[in-house]
């Protein structure tokens, strides 16, 4: 077993990182699916239980705890029983100071219902306002951003497409950022990644990579990517790139002209929910510790390697990481 991994995995424990962006509630169905329905071609799902996680920017912040780091949020949410079932679980996961919510009467709270029979996901349905933040909210938003910036060691910023990381927020905050010496990592939506311009890493998978330069990525390899991915940085001022390739693995593209591929680790692949989450989570946490960009890979390549192996979105703890690299396979 890597000494290094043993030691980077302690480092990240007195990490402090301020997660900001699209806060939404997962909600999962579990059930067991024996026949067809008699009206429609889809299975009956016999449910058996039901349960709630923090997800979207909340899953970041559960792979921050998981992992051992003091994650720090601010998200925007409802005033329904979502809203509330979230403010619970950070308040008893995390503690009452842990997460930032600010609530919005006109604006309900995203929720992803999944439901799963035996191991497979059957279907998802979704509740989301994919609308910008209003001025007010926008205001209220960035004001109790900005006190947290001192307090924290890096800043993870999960765009999902539902308003909160607008131009002019992300812009304020790369200054800001930059201003405090703070590291951001961003996990990018749609497009245009000319909002995250002067970020220090930004973490696109294959199918965001070719949306964002309108090239074919389908099947192409790492020549190809490499060629893309420069191409979005120079165009972008984007300072370094990550580009997570599923069962093919991560590569890493750094402002001092490295190309660095760090192979898949996971031995069985059940969901890959929530796994971008993961990447995220634990490359803040090596930035917030003092760990160059390199080593954040290695371990967000193990780390991802075991939430995949999970049924939901789920979480990697250091044991879980430990364990892996015991095992024979590894």
């Amino acid at each position: 077993m890597p000494r290094a991994i043993l030691e980077n995995l302690k480092k990240i424990q007195s990490a402090t990182v301020l997660c900001l962006g699209d806060l939404m509630l997962d909600r999962y169905i579990y059930g067991q699916a024996s026949r067809l329905s008699p009206e429609a071609p889809v299975p009956i799902v016999t449910v058996k239980r039901k349960t709630f996680m923090p997800g979207g920017l909340g899953n970041v912040v559960m792979n921050l705890h998981s992992l051992g780091a003091k994650p720090l949020a601010v998200g925007v949410v409802g005033t329904d029983q979502s809203a509330q079932i979230l403010s619970d679980l950070f308040s008893k996961i995390l503690g009452a100071q842990a997460a930032h919510l600010i609530k919005s009467a006109q604006r309900p709270t995203t929720v992803k219902t999944r439901v799963i029979a035996g191991i497979q996901q059957v279907v998802r349905f979704d509740e989301e306002w994919e609308m910008p933040l209003t001025e007010d909210l926008a205001t209220n938003y960035q004001k109790a951003v900005s006190p947290l910036l001192a307090r924290s060691g890096a800043v993870a910023a999960s765009d999902y497409g539902k308003g909160v990381l607008s131009r002019s927020f992300c812009a304020w905050l790369m200054e800001k950022a930059s201003q405090d010496n703070l590291a951001v990592v961003v996990d990018p939506k749609g497009a245009d990644y000319g909002r995250y311009r002067g970020a220090t890493l930004v973490t696109p998978n294959r199918q965001e990579l070719a949306l964002a330069t309108s090239e074919d990525l389908n099947g192409a390899g790492q020549e190809k990517l490499i060629e893309v991915g420069r191409k979005l940085m120079e165009k972008n001022d984007l300072k370094n790139l990550l580009i997570t390739l599923s069962e093919d693995g991560m590569t890493l593209l750094t402002c001092q002209g490295q190309n660095l591929h760090f192979p898949a680790k996971a031995r069985e692949v059940f969901d890959v929910s929530g796994a971008g989450d993961t990447v995220v989570a634990a490359m803040t946490a090596c930035l917030a510790a003092g760990l160059d960009l390199a080593a954040g890979a290695e371990l967000a390549t193990l780390a991802a390697a075991v939430v995949v192996g999970k049924v939901g979105t789920a979480t990697a703890s250091p044991n879980e990481i430990i364990d892996s690299l015991s095992s024979p396979s590894q």
